[in-house]
C-alpha cells in the first residue's frame, strides 16, 4: 500500500488510535528508508538499524529530513505505547540488520522459504503485533494479541509477500532481491534471467509459485477479520487485505509483472475501500478475486496448476 492509501484508511479510526498508528507508521518508515538505501554501506546501515529503537526517544535525533519532528510526537505518547513501539523497532531493526549483513558475503540473503517467512515476519509480522498491542493498550475493542499471535503474524506476512511479489522490477533495479532462491532457482540460474523474453514461460511459472506461497496465508487473514467487532477497526484491517488480494489476482499470470509494478486502478481501489464494511461483503470480494485467479490458472503444464486450483477451491467455501 502507498502512503496515500494508508492515510485514507486510518482517517476513519478514533483519533487516539489514528495518532498512535501514524506515529508507529512513521517510525517504521524511517527504518524502511535505511534498509532500502542500497548506497549505504553495511558498516553504517547495520548499526543504524540495530540502534534505531534507542534513537527514537532521543529528542533532536535525525537521519533524514524532519525525522526529529516524528520523535517529538513519539515522546508525547503514553509511556506504555512508547515501550511497545520501542520493543517492535528493536526486534525489527535487528532482523533487518541480520538479513542486510548476509549480503556482504552472498549475492542473495533470502534462500529458503523459511528465510522468506522469517524476513517477512521481521518487516511486517511485527507490524501486526505492534498495532494489536497498541490498540489493546488504549482499551480498543480488538482481539487479544497473545491468543491470536499466529494469525496476526500470518496476516502481516501475507501483506509483505504481496509487496515483494508486486515490486520485483523496482527492487531489481535498485539491486534488491527478495524473492526466495528456493523458488526461482527451480526455473532460472540467476534471478535476473526471469526478465529475459526467452524465459517467459519459466518466469510465469515462477510467478505462479510465488502466488501459491502467498495464497497460503489467506485463511488466516479471513479468520482474523471474523474476530473484529468494531466497524472502524474492521475496515482498517480489511481494506489493505482486500486491496492486496485484488493486486495478487492482477499480478497472477501477468507477464507485465516483469517490466513494471502492477497496480489496481484508482477507481477499483475506491470501490473496494467503500465495500469493506462487513465480513460478509469482504468474503464476497475475496470470492470474486478468487474467481479471477481460477480463470487465469489455465495452463496445466504449470507445475503449480493443481495446487493453486486446490487452494482456490477451498477458499470458495468462504
Amino acid at each position: 500500500m502507498t502512503s496515500g492509501s494508508f492515510a485514507a484508511i486510518i482517517m476513519d479510526l478514533d483519533p487516539k488510535l489514528r495518532d498512535l498508528v501514524c506515529i508507529f507508521y512513521l517510525c517504521l518508515r524511517g527504518m524502511d528508508t535505511i534498509e532500502d538505501d542500497m548506497t549505504l554501506p553495511i558498516e553504517k546501515k547495520a548499526p543504524l538499524l540495530r540502534s534505531f529503537y534507542k534513537n527514537i526517544n532521543q529528542k533532536g535525533w535525525t537521519f533524514t529530513e524532519k525525522f526529529d519532528v516524528v520523535i517529538e510526537e513519539f515522546l508525547l505518547l503514553p509511556e506504555e505505547c512508547q515501550a511497545i513501539i520501542i520493543n517492535i523497532t528493536k526486534q525489527m531493526g535487528n532482523g533487518m540488520a541480520d538479513f542486510a549483513s548476509i549480503l556482504t558475503c552472498d549475492k542473495y540473503n533470502i534462500i529458503t522459504l523459511k528465510d522468506f517467512d522469517k524476513y517477512c515476519y521481521y518487516v511486517a509480522g511485527l507490524v501486526g503485533i505492534g498495532i494489536s498491542d497498541l490498540f489493546n493498550s488504549v482499551g480498543a475493542t480488538i482481539p487479544d494479541t497473545t491468543k491470536n499471535l499466529d494469525i496476526i503474524i500470518s496476516m502481516g506476512i501475507f501483506l509483505q509477500k504481496l509487496n515483494i511479489l508486486r515490486d520485483f522490477v523496482e527492487d531489481l533495479n535498485e539491486n534488491r532481491r527478495f524473492w526466495p532462491k528456493e523458488i526461482w532457482y527451480q526455473y532460472v540460474s540467476e534471478i535476473e534471467d526471469l526478465i529475459l523474453v526467452e524465459n517467459k514461460e519459466k518466469a510465469l511459472n515462477c510467478l505462479s509459485a510465488l502466488v501459491l506461497n502467498t495464497l497460503l496465508h489467506v485463511p488466516d487473514c479471513l479468520n482474523y477479520l471474523i474476530l473484529l467487532d468494531d466497524p472502524d477497526i474492521f475496515s482498517f484491517a480489511a481494506t489493505p487485505l482486500v486491496m492486496g488480494y485484488s493486486t495478487l489476482a492482477s499480478t497472477f499470470k501477468n507477464y507485465d509483472s516483469y517490466s513494471k509494478v502492477i497496480k489496481i486502478r484508482k477507481g477499483e481501489g475506491a470501490k473496494l475501500f467503500f465495500r469493506c464494511t462487513s465480513m460478509s461483503e469482504v468474503a464476497k470480494i475475496f470470492f470474486e478475486y478468487t474467481q479471477v485467479i481460477i480463470s487465469r490458472n489455465n495452463d496445466p503444464q504449470d507445475p503449480n496448476f493443481v495446487k493453486i486450483n486446490d487452494i482456490c477451491e477451498q477458499g470458495e467455501g468462504i
